[in-house]
């Protein structure tokens, strides 16, 4: 019964947030910050152990793969675009990719946390992919949660400025952008550029996740 509670005290917070951001459409007031601070001091509050609430949030975890997949709906719808831009689409994401990798990893070096590599290497992907591999990589896939929850904000904060600043005109480039420096809350952002935008953004964030579980293993214990 309590794993239930759980389950719609989360589903009501974030529905919550949500109303409020669609409201007012600003940045710190994404649902994916908000519920979050909201769900922290709830749980604070009502002297809820983390461990119980957890009995139906990982539940709710679960629900972020089958998520995930559904991306592939407007990707479908814009098939013929994306093959269009195949080649430069896909250069650009491994490129992203790889620079968000290596660049992550020598910089923990860089400052004495080579420890964290591990669990921050994979920080530019969608959580479920992200903590997949902070997991075969040894490392600590809830605080490699944190770390793209972090990223999230920085992207979603950063690239719209990013495009604004640079003059971006083009719906691949801000897609390509948003999807593979953000993941899936960068793709949700994109979304509100217009449907090409976020269909960008959404394979991009794919492409991203998947290159992230091939090369990640390879690179980071040599780094």
């Amino acid at each position: 019964m309590a794993k239930i509670l759980f389950i719609l005290m989360t589903i009501l917070v974030y529905w919550l947030c949500k109303k409020l951001y669609k409201k007012y459409t600003i940045v710190i007031f994404s649902p994916l910050f908000t519920s979050l601070f909201v769900m922290v001091l709830l749980l604070l509050v009502l002297h809820i152990h983390y461990g119980n609430y957890w009995s139906g949030g990982k539940v709710m975890a679960w629900w972020l793969q089958p998520a995930t997949v559904a991306f592939a709906v407007p990707l479908y719808k814009l098939y013929p675009t994306m093959k269009r831009h195949a080649l430069p689409l896909s250069l650009g994401v491994v490129t992203g990719t790889g620079i968000s990798i290596v660049s992550t990893v020598l910089l923990a070096d860089i400052l004495h946390l080579t420890i964290l590599a591990p669990s921050l290497a994979p920080h530019s992907v969608t959580t479920p992919i992200a903590m997949l591999t902070s997991r075969s990589l040894h490392g600590n896939p809830t605080l490699t949660a944190v770390f793209v929850i972090i990223t999230a904000l920085v992207g979603v904060i950063a690239g719209p400025l990013i495009i604004q600043h640079l003059k971006i005109r083009t719906s691949l480039a801000r897609g390509a952008l948003l999807g593979t420096g953000a993941h899936a809350m960068g793709t949700s952002r994109a979304f509100e550029f217009g449907e090409t935008e976020g269909s960008i953004a959404s394979i991009s964030m794919i492409l991203a996740g998947i290159l992230t579980i091939l090369f990640a293993p390879l690179f980071v214990p040599y780094l």
